[in-house]
């Protein structure tokens, strides 16, 4: 097999000069992007077409063509070298090395519309060298359920087979990544590792043990696979709110609001001849989650199945967003935190097809748009430069203090964790999105904001609140453990990204929601009727 006598994997030095070309931006330039404001997301010339497909099937087939008409593989593609950063000390490939480039895929769990594999194949394609993918399996992981672990494992078992498809190895390693990673570099002879990006602690440990593990000749490459605009071009610092990040992300869309192209058959290695394959029955026996909490039916896990959400939401709900994105008895909503949190599709995928429709439904594409990229990049912001992303400590000084001045005020009533994870209060619209949150591991946006509150206003303290907020959020949505749900409770409970509001018990300057608020929204009896939530009164 022929080889490059070496190769870089990162991006801190020069390309060669036949790559030169390739490397300048894509054909929207820096100047078709937003000079800022609410409508930056929405403004790239890039995708101004109209979509053509009538049904799922032509949909799927419009998005490969997209990718082809990107270009023919990831090394005719101009690649933006900035979405990469080299976390190891060594940055060289060794020439001698017959394992090739490995992609350790994390959060983003899929294999078209990935910035991270397509970084992996296109440096084992100018090394000619096999690639592999491998995902490190892990028993338990905070509060995830085996709910979470079956939508998943469902998406990986999809990867698996569609890594098959292209003759890239597919690895499902059980155990730590720091305990089984470095053991199968070391086993198959691996040149380079390539990562993807989580801001959360748990996973950003778990890159860093990892880093320390490899051989010292292995360089690992992070790729921030996740965020249309990188975490780290985006903002080097903690931002205040949506109005401080907005204009800086806006203002790069027009250098990373590209199309993908497309992940190829690889060339290089003996593809998956060797490769058995995974034994799914294994990985499930090894789980030690909570087993009470199972799957919901409404949510087919894979990257097929968020294709098709996303069709459905662009061709039959879009036209509804704007003016009823806060309305629970409408169906208006995306539906596709599920599996943007798991990874199995792409914002960015999202946002570009989302875009096509923005000359039938402007303000709806454009109110998409401010929240799958200005707020879902600033809550990845918010829990990357702020360590303290789901605790009081992570709070603004005046939430903080409006917070303690208020600590000892009366709650009446104050409910326990299990009263309130089994819908047990006086409030018939709390209970029925709690039962929502249970039955389908879902919550409508508008109504996490006002549960969260009333979680603030029902329990013993702030940090009480908080704590619960976060379990039931994380125990029973399938997004949960995300840092948007991070945000939204910090957001809720402890106002951040958010600004001080007239001050009264309990909430000091933490904005308030009740429940008259809400009958003014929508019609409360009828999203209560749906769900069955009832009247509790406390007892003792």
């Amino acid at each position: 097999m022929k080889r490059a006598k070496s190769g870089t994997a990162g991006a801190s030095k020069k390309a060669p000069k036949k790559e030169k070309k390739s490397a300048e931006p894509a054909a929207s330039s820096s100047q078709e992007s937003s000079s800022g404001g609410e409508e930056g997301a929405s403004s790239s010339k890039l995708v101004q077409s109209k979509p053509e497909y009538k049904n799922f099937e032509q949909f799927l087939a419009h998005l490969e063509q997209q990718r082809s008409e990107s270009a023919a593989n990831i090394q005719e593609f101009p690649f933006k070298k900035k979405r990469v950063r080299v976390l190891s000390k060594v940055n060289d490939v060794q020439d001698k090395c017959s394992g090739g480039v490995v992609y350790w895929m994390s959060r983003d769990g899929r294999v078209q519309d990935n910035w991270a594999l397509l970084f992996a194949q296109r440096l084992a394609l100018k090394l000619e060298m096999p690639l592999a993918v491998v995902f490190c399996l892990v028993p338990k992981f905070l509060n995830a359920t085996i709910r979470h672990y079956k939508f998943m494992m469902g998406g990986l078992q999809e990867v698996e087979e569609q890594c098959r498809d292209l003759g890239i190895p597919f690895h499902l390693l059980l155990g730590p990544a720091v305990d089984r990673l470095p053991e199968f570099v070391r086993s198959k002879d691996v040149g380079a590792v390539v990562c993807d990006f989580a801001p959360l602690r748990v996973p950003r440990k778990w890159v860093e043990d990892v880093a320390k593990a490899l051989p010292k000749n292995v360089p690992l490459t992070q790729v921030d696979a996740h965020n249309v605009v990188p975490l780290w071009v985006a903002s080097d610092k903690q931002e205040y709110a949506a109005r401080t990040i907005r204009n800086k992300i806006n203002s790069k869309l027009g250098e990373f609001l590209s199309d993908f192209p497309p992940v190829i058959k690889h060339p290089y290695g003996e593809g998956c001849k060797k490769v058995k394959p995974i034994d799914w029955p294994a990985a499930y026996a090894m789980l030690e989650c909570d087993m009470d909490v199972d799957e919901v039916k409404w949510a087919k896990p894979g990257y097929k199945a968020a294709c098709l959400q996303l069709y459905e939401f662009c061709s039959r709900r879009l036209g509804k967003f704007n003016d009823k994105r806060n309305d629970p008895t409408v169906d208006a909503l995306s539906g596709l935190s599920p599996w943007l949190h798991f990874g199995q599709i792409s914002a960015q995928r999202c946002v570009l097809e989302v875009q096509r429709y923005r000359s039938q439904h402007k303000a709806s594409a454009d109110a998409y748009c401010e929240e799958a990229i200005v707020r879902r990049e600033l809550a990845d912001n918010f829990c990357y430069y702020n360590e303290n992303y789901d605790s009081l400590k992570g709070l603004s000084p005046w939430a903080y203090q409006s917070l303690e001045a208020h600590r000892k005020d009366k709650r009446d009533p104050c409910y326990t964790l299990e009263e309130l994870e089994q819908s047990l209060t006086y409030d018939d619209l709390w209970n029925s999105a709690q039962l929502q949150l249970v039955r389908e591991g879902k919550m409508h946006g508008f109504l996490r904001m006002y549960w969260a509150k009333k979680i603030l206003e029902w329990t013993a303290t702030p940090e009480q609140a908080l704590e619960y907020a976060i379990l039931l959020n994380d125990k029973y949505s399938l997004d949960g453990r995300d840092p948007n749900g991070y945000v939204g409770c910090m957001w809720s409970i402890g106002g951040i990204h958010d600004m001080g509001w007239k001050e009264r018990a309990i909430f000091g300057k933490i904005r308030y929601m009740n429940y008259q608020g809400c009958k003014r929204k929508f019609d409360v009896n009828a999203f209560v009727m749906r769900y069955g939530g009832k009247v509790h009164k406390k007892k003792g």
